[in-house]
């Protein structure tokens, strides 16, 4: 999503308080030492990364407890296989000042699992797992210590290409593109997870049949965000995003221009983009300054421009429920020129957006196809039509034409381990 039409402002709320991206000595003799601080631990390397190299299907290796700081990233290959951690407070993993890798931890396997531990100051991305399926990521913390910056690996938790994903229990703090990012990839279940101070909290991508449920995403630039890109090897649909807390999603945007996220507006809470089969219900959305949901299309974001697409894609929003929401606050101060001066323009300077910010592009070849609709049924909730196709000329809110049902998706199950 490149040079966005909905713009970047140069300010969003600022930075929330610190959050305990301090880490410790091996010993905690004062509890104020981060594992990238101490001296490469070279013995505790080689050994990690034999043990992911000689390992073998029904392999668990244990990480002990401590800090430990590591300057190479680890690779495993073998289907199988589980790293666990004394948990994510006790066993952490830094690659600050890494040197070879780019990732702290890539994976290239099936049947894997990785539970209690943290991993911190990668290179690149955190860890990234990569065509495998049957994979659970549980209890796993990553964070840049630094806090939010460009130079911070761009995804922190990154299954891609993947199918049968369970993310659980686990929590990613200043990557630089998407905290919990899953891309194309199928049948996947994100759960009880925290995203804070990433572009992205948390993000599904070209990606179908996912469960986003019992989450919190907070004090990131976009909160949840549901996208479909062109050029990719499948397109995604059927997303469910339920039971979550979405708040105060207003940090300034860092990602590395030219990257799909870097164009994010700030203060959005729940963001679809192009995608197919999204229902969005029973969460609560507080305080994200643009808008608490946004329903874009590829054609909002600019990024069309700069290359084509494969033939086929489908650049537009379709069947888009919204119900059954808490919504509060939010819409009071947008990011970017142009929809402060909409926002001014149709609601005065105290006013708000609606809670439903929608850029108004419909696929014609849609129109009176029911199961096709965009709908919005959330009691008193009102929808704004930017009317992005008349270049916002003419914006209307349209909460009316957009009040009707959908069927609910179905929920997503993953097979029994074995």
């Amino acid at each position: 999503m490149r040079n966005s039409r909905w713009g970047r402002g140069a300010a969003a709320l600022a930075v929330l308080a610190a959050i305990g991206f301090v880490g410790c000595g091996k010993t905690r003799p004062d509890g104020g030492q981060r594992a990238g601080d101490l001296a490469v631990d070279t013995a505790f390397q080689k050994k990690l990364q034999e043990q992911l190299l000689d390992a073998k299907p029904g392999s668990v290796i244990e990480v002990p407890a401590g800090s430990y700081h590591l300057d190479r990233g680890l690779s495993l290959r073998a289907n199988g296989v589980t790293i666990r951690g004394a948990g994510m407070d006790k066993t952490i993993l830094s690659f600050r000042g890494q040197v070879a890798g780019p990732e702290g931890l890539l994976v290239q396997a099936s049947d894997f699992t990785i539970e209690g531990l943290t991993l911190e100051d990668s290179q690149g991305d955190a860890l990234k797992i990569n065509d495998g399926e049957n994979i659970t990521i549980r209890s796993v913390r990553v964070r840049w210590t630094d806090g939010p910056k460009t130079s911070n690996g761009a995804y922190g938790i990154y299954p891609v290409k993947t199918k049968n994903v369970l993310i659980e229990d686990s929590q990613s703090f200043g990557a630089s593109d998407a905290g919990i990012y899953v891309g194309q990839s199928k049948n996947v279940i994100v759960r009880r997870c925290r995203a804070e101070q990433n572009v992205a909290g948390i993000e599904i991508e070209n990606t179908i049949d996912a469960d986003v449920y019992e989450n919190l995403a907070t004090g990131n630039t976009g909160g949840i965000l549901v996208f479909n890109m062109p050029n990719l090897s499948q397109p995604g649909h059927s997303t469910r995003i339920y039971k979550n807390r979405v708040e105060l999603n207003n940090l300034a945007n860092f990602g590395a221009k030219g990257t799909a996220v870097a164009s994010v507006p700030a203060g959005s809470g729940v963001v679809i983009n192009s995608n197919n089969k999204v229902e969005i219900f029973d969460n609560d959305v507080v305080d994200n300054r643009t808008a608490n949901v946004i329903i874009s299309s590829y054609f909002s974001t600019g990024y069309y421009s700069d290359k084509g697409v494969e033939p086929g894609y489908d650049p537009y929003p379709k069947a888009i429920y919204v119900h059954g929401n808490r919504f509060s606050g939010g819409g009071d101060s947008p990011d970017g020129m142009d929809l402060k001066v909409l926002k001014t323009a149709m609601f005065g300077l105290n006013g708000r957006f609606p809670d439903v910010l929608w850029d108004g592009y419909a696929d014609p070849k849609a129109s009176g196809v029911a199961e096709a609709r965009l709908c919005v049924n959330n009691g008193k909730v009102e929808v704004l039509n930017a009317d992005g196709p008349g270049k916002y000329k003419n914006p209307r809110v349209v909460t009316e034409e957009m009040r009707c049902e959908l069927p609910p998706l179905s929920p997503v199950t993953l097979p029994p381990k074995t």
